[in-house]
């Protein structure tokens, strides 16, 4: 589970202010309108304050960002943290205000003296995301905040609203913890069993092992696997929140373990990040930890398929021919190739035995998804207008970059194969968009689909504003916005 640091709210105490101990944040407008905290505190400082916000630099600064006091005068706290927004922020400004003050944390306790109960839970919200750090494996743990303590008018009501933000928050930390985490660790089955834990919060978690995955005749998916000393498998997540009967929305993720690409080996340089090619089941197991705390009124079904891909006496060789479980046959080409040949079994196997409502799968898929739209954005693919528009809009509002790439017959060409029904690739042109075109093969003309190949956004080497460098958890906003708008029950 991932338990979200100590967040708390408390009524605001402005008298005890001079003897608060840490770091205190206050907020001033862009037109130098000060806080009751922020007048407060001027008056404890003798005016640095206002000094501070008639400054050059206060008129350079950009609206959600910080201006820290050191140590100020007249107060018993490390720093003053000065926070320029507007008294009706975006959502989106808001949780970036709330980030920054996490981001100049410097594993303090942090007091936040914040107004409106709405802005106090979307800096809340900014400040459990930006706060994070993954120090599992350090002999010294490096927590980018201590306690936090939001102080606002009505503290009971900004808990309330805080409450499903803390549920995606969880679910995010969640998946920033899984896909974080080194392959030694990290093993298929030990990914199994965390995903087992999500049983303690109602999640109903059947794993199948790969005799059942035999039985079924998941060829594709297992040849991935067969190299490895690791188990495959897969882990089948319901929540059942929604109308009894109801189709569910079944989220797909790909769950390579340690991609070394097999016997088309990747280059030594950089793939010590392939810990991360597991990050399409991160957030399928995000989003489920998310609905499920925040008892969510839908029923969604999340299915992950767990490799690892290795080479060995025992691997799948280019030029392999392998069955999925639709029955069609596949020519390797290239064994690095293989998120797909996961994916293509467990997505069959979900609308064989779910008949979804609609069906999104997320995987590192591919290198040229990165060369197209970098790190800012993942590429859409989808068979239904309607499904897709509702998920730019929910990803758009959680401000989780997404683009939407095309689909058409000259791509699907690309996969034509002399030996079987298709290639597992079709060359280095539009490399992205063959790897959607073959998952589309594997989709009922019925089922509503959307393919998110998150190869840029997932893991990312430098900061951003709502996560460190590192595992982003990418999609557990959008996801869970969309589940919200779309699939819920409103009654």
């Amino acid at each position: 589970m991932a338990e979200l640091r100590a967040l708390t709210f408390a009524p605001v105490d402005l008298d005890g202010l001079s003897t608060a101990k840490g770091r205190i944040a206050a907020f001033i407008t862009p037109e130098q309108k000060l806080s009751p905290g922020a007048r407060r505190a001027n008056r404890l400082t003798k005016g640095a304050v206002a000094r501070a916000v008639a400054s050059e630099a206060w008129d350079k600064l950009d609206e959600g960002k910080v201006m820290t006091l050191a140590w100020p005068v007249g107060m018993a706290a490390e720093a003053l943290d000065l926070v320029k927004l507007s008294r009706r922020p975006t959502p989106d400004l808001a949780r970036k205000a709330g980030a920054a003050l996490a981001a100049a944390g410097n594993r303090s306790e942090v007091t936040v003296l914040v107004e409106g109960t709405r802005r106090a839970a979307e800096i809340a919200l900014g400040l459990a995301l930006r706060g994070y750090d993954f120090d599992a494996h350090r002999s010294k743990k490096a927590d980018p905040l201590g306690a936090v303590t939001v102080m606002c008018t009505n503290p009971e009501d900004a808990e309330i609203a805080f409450a499903p933000r803390r549920a995606v928050a969880e679910g995010v930390l969640f998946t920033r913890n899984l896909v974080n985490e080194p392959a030694n660790v990290l093993t298929t089955s030990e990914f199994a069993t965390r995903l087992e834990g999500l049983r303690d919060l109602g999640v109903e978690v059947d794993i199948l092992e790969e005799d059942a995955l035999e039985k079924l005749g998941m060829g594709a998916l297992l040849c991935v696997g067969q190299g490895s000393d690791s188990p495959s498998k897969v882990a089948v997540m319901r929540w059942n929140g929604g109308t009894k009967g109801d189709a569910p929305l079944a989220l797909i993720g790909k769950g390579v373990v340690f991609d070394t690409g097999g016997i088309s080996l990747k280059p030594a340089a950089g793939m010590e990040n392939m810990t991360m090619d597991m990050g399409g089941a991160g957030v399928v197991a995000g989003v489920m930890h998310a609905i499920a705390k925040r008892k969510a009124k839908a029923n969604v079904v999340g299915m992950v398929g767990l490799v690892e891909n290795m080479p060995s006496g025992n691997a799948v060789r280019p030029g392999d021919v392998v069955t999925s479980m639709k029955g069609d046959t596949i020519e390797v080409i290239n064994t690095d190739a293989e998120g797909r040949l996961v994916l293509c079994d467990v997505m069959w196997h979900a609308q064989e035995s779910e008949k979804p409502a609609a069906m999104i799968d997320l995987a590192t898929l591919t290198g040229a998804c990165i060369i197209a739209l970098g790190h800012e954005n993942a590429a859409v693919y989808s068979n239904d207008d309607p499904l897709v528009t509702a998920f730019l809009k929910a990803a758009e509002t959680e401000t989780e970059g997404a683009w939407r790439m095309p689909l058409g017959q000259a791509y699907d060409d690309m996969l034509k194969s002399p030996v079987a029904d298709m290639k597992n690739v079709g060359g280095r042109p539009a490399g992205s968009i063959t790897a959607a075109q073959f998952l589309k093969r594997f989709v009922k003309d019925e089922t509503p689909w959307i393919h998110l190949d998150i190869a840029g956004v997932a893991h990312v080497d430098k900061d951003l504003d709502l996560s460190p460098k590192g595992a982003t958890g990418w999609g557990v906003r959008a996801l869970d916005r969309l589940i919200a708008d779309r699939f819920e029950n409103k009654e």
